[in-house]
């Protein structure tokens, strides 16, 4: 009776194929695919195994392998199922296409894992305060990583079923050079984006000043970057007009050189503008997380004694600079009244060559009159 059915399967025929044939050809791939899967599964978790005690490479190769795709493994072994089959010769070179195919996407899969892994873990080690601040260089590069990738698996692929990819390169060149040209300002923004990343003239969480513009960066993308300012409003900026611009950085000032001014009368005793530098510096001195650096009689002003004094704060924050230079300011009051001192007050004679006749008639026997406004 099986003789009877085996030499029925034998003699039926599917497309010129006996069904005999096609039965044996897809348990061959039945048991290619279990295989391959069961051999994938083994080595995935020896990889797994190794990668408590290994480090990172046996972690990324885990990964990858648990990239691999059920689908490209079942066609794979249909394709092995396939082999078994007396194809025509047309069919065999069809079917030696579709291996390359299959291997070259499943690498690609394979590949396009282990860059974004790599990419991250990179960008990841090298980021400050546990924050990826290369977050547009990190977009960039992947971006730029798959594209090449991905275009370097499809010309093969085409290559390998005969496609002639000269001509297509070069039409992808001629439409390379017209895409770039209508959006030239969009990718002056990207490559500016690159260049910020790369040289860092700031990042996310600084406090910085572009002109008129001030606040504190939040985020820096791929073609404009957002900053919050200090009146709460969010002003989001073109990364090419940044980089074009001066930035002044406060988030990396390390300490504060301090430079202040001040004037006193030419009514001052001597004695007490010999002793004004001298309280200068006991004021300043008297502060915490202040370096006195000097105090000088600069000059002589067309209204003033004028005083140059300078002091370093330890620490950049501006309130603190401020508090510091509050109670300077207070304790020079305190000091200067107590010896007689006087701060200089703007003032400004006016002199009055001519009068109006009855003006001058009402002024007859009173003398000059002089005008001194502050």
């Amino acid at each position: 009776m099986s003789d009877r059915i085996i030499a029925l399967f034998a003699e039926t025929t599917l497309f010129g194929i006996s069904i005999l044939n096609l039965l044996l050809a897809l348990a061959v791939a039945i048991v290619t695919f279990l295989v391959a899967r069961a051999a994938i599964s083994f080595v995935l978790r020896r990889v797994r195994r190794w990668s408590e005690h290994d480090g990172v490479l046996s972690q990324v190769l885990a990964k990858v392998l648990a990239g691999t795709s059920n689908f490209l493994l079942l066609l794979a072994s249909l394709l092995v199922g396939l082999s078994m089959l007396d194809l025509p010769e047309r069919w065999l070179t069809r079917v030696g296409s579709l291996w390359f195919v299959v291997a070259a996407l499943q690498i690609g899969l394979w590949a396009n894992r282990a860059i974004g892994l790599g990419l991250s873990r990179y960008f990841t080690r090298h980021s400050s305060s546990g924050l990826n601040q290369g977050s547009a260089l990190a977009t960039l590069s992947a971006w730029g990583a798959r594209v090449l990738l991905w275009s370097v698996v499809l010309l093969a692929m085409l290559s390998n079923l005969g496609v002639n990819i000269t001509a297509f390169v070069a039409s992808l060149g001629v439409g390379g050079i017209a895409v770039a040209l209508a959006v030239q300002n969009i990718l002056g923004d990207l490559f500016a984006s690159l260049s910020i990343a790369v040289d860092k003239p700031f990042e996310v969480g600084d406090f910085i000043v572009i002109g008129p513009l001030a606040g504190t960066v939040e985020h820096v993308g791929l073609k404009t970057t957002r900053i919050r300012s200090l009146g709460g409003e969010q002003i989001v900026m073109a990364n090419a007009s940044m980089i074009s611009s001066t930035i002044q950085n406060y988030k990396r000032l390390q300490e504060r050189r301090i430079v202040f001014e001040f004037g006193l009368s030419y009514d001052t005793p001597t004695e007490a503008v010999k002793k004004a530098p001298a309280i200068v510096e006991e004021a300043i001195k008297a502060q915490d997380q202040v370096r006195f650096d000097r105090a000088h009689l600069r000059g002589f002003g067309k209204e003033a004694l004028e005083f140059e004094c300078v002091y370093i704060v330890k620490d950049p924050g501006y309130n603190l600079y401020m508090d510091i230079q509050q109670a300077i300011n207070f304790h020079l009051l305190e000091r200067f009244s107590k010896i007689g001192a006087q701060f200089a007050v703007p003032v400004r004679a006016i002199k009055v060559t001519a009068l109006p006749e009855e003006a001058r008639t009402q002024g007859q026997g009173r003398g000059s009159l002089g005008i001194r406004g502050a």
